[in-house]
């Protein structure tokens, strides 16, 4: 298995992202910001993509955005196909994509949107923490990107400072100060809690 970064003679697989990323999200029944395949050529062509191939075939997948000129980074649109699940591969993506993210934009704050715990626990052990999502980008660009989820009316509802989703953030400054990363493991049963509080605030009032 290779993970390695991403160019663009990896382009014949992003109709392939693309298809498993949604299919993925509805098997999972969360919402997601719908990518392009032509969108996802263009982080190919930049270099800010990380692409996991088992020989020709696709493995698995995530990419770097840039925002508020640079100043925070995201690492996005992390998946794996179907047949290479559970054999810690999106661990070993997520780690290439944040060395790869930390290499470029050395200064940025890294930052992630997620529903889900696994992630959770993969930012944790890089250092990340969760914020409000005031301590994010004030980007608007990312947040119109929220535009085809299927919660984004939540994420109206409450001015952009809550959705299910939950805030993490991996600040260098921050790291540096303190000369070591502050891991804290997630605790899933206050993961759950909280998000059984957040789907009884928001999406029973969805459905009034």
């Amino acid at each position: 298995m290779d993970v390695v970064i991403a160019n663009k003679s990896h382009a014949v697989y992003a109709q392939e992202i693309c298809d498993t990323i949604e299919e993925s999200a509805k098997v999972r029944g969360t919402g997601i910001a719908k990518r392009t395949p032509e969108y996802v050529i263009t982080k190919m062509e930049n270099g800010n993509a990380v692409i996991a191939l088992d020989g020709d075939k696709f493995a698995g997948f995530c990419y770097i955005e840039a925002w508020s000129h640079g100043k925070f980074v995201a690492n996005s649109g992390l998946i794996v196909h179907p047949e290479y699940r559970g054999g810690g591969l999106a661990k070993k993506i997520k780690h290439k994509i944040f060395e790869h993210s930390r290499t470029k934009y050395p200064e940025a704050k890294v930052f992630s949107i997620t529903t889900g715990l696994a992630v959770m626990k993969m930012n944790s052990e890089l250092g990340y923490r969760p914020v409000p999502f005031s301590e994010l980008t004030t980007d608007q660009t990312f947040w119109n990107g929220c535009q085809t989820c299927k919660n984004y009316d939540i994420l109206q509802r409450t001015e952009q400072k809550m959705c299910l989703c939950t805030g993490m953030l991996y600040d260098p400054a921050a790291i540096e100060k303190k000369n070591e990363i502050d891991i804290k493991p997630v605790k899933e049963k206050v993961f759950m809690r909280l998000k059984r509080l957040k789907q009884s605030m928001f999406l029973k009032k969805e459905e009034k």
